[in-house]
């Protein structure tokens, strides 16, 4: 595969997780290392639909520690439970929030974050990474983002195997 992505051009998201999944596939095929892994696929998410932050949290003993992203400085570590983040991993599933402000306990690590969506990385069933996705927009991500995100990483999960 080569490092570059052609995407269809249009907004239509459902559409452009069609053209990602097969190019992200072919792109971490055979990835062993999680962090490669993630760093290409954060590139990939950023570069196909622009939203403010796209990136990664890593379990690392009792929290979520900063991996790979694209966009501004980021929260460095989250406990457990803890913001949208911490709440996606304590529960081992998705959150999806279409208004932060209105979160209980949400981590504001950009004031220009609006809506989230945290898909949980799994491997052998306990929660690995999650991907953090924030938008600019409010109520911007919807249950089409979260299918098409959660293949996209089904897809990084064999970097763990």
């Amino acid at each position: 595969m080569s490092e570059q992505l052609v995407l269809p051009d249009t907004r239509e998201r459902s559409v452009l997780y069609e053209a990602l999944v097969p190019q992200v596939s072919a792109l971490l095929a055979g990835e062993r290392d999680p962090i490669a892994g993630m760093a290409n696929l954060a590139a990939a998410i950023h570069t196909a639909f622009g939203w403010h932050w796209v990136g990664f949290y890593r379990v690392v003993g009792d929290e979520l520690v900063l991996g790979p992203f694209q966009g501004p400085i980021a929260c460095t570590r989250i406990a457990r439970g803890k913001g949208v983040c911490g709440t996606a991993w304590a529960r081992n599933e998705v959150v999806l929030v279409p208004d932060v402000e209105a979160f209980p306990g949400h981590i504001a690590c950009s004031p220009l974050s609006r809506s989230e969506v945290v898909v949980p990385i799994r491997s052998r069933g306990t929660v690995v990474a999650v991907l953090d996705i924030d938008s600019s927009i409010l109520d911007d991500l919807q249950e089409a983002d979260v299918s098409g995100l959660q293949r996209l990483c089904d897809l990084l999960e064999a970097a763990w195997a």
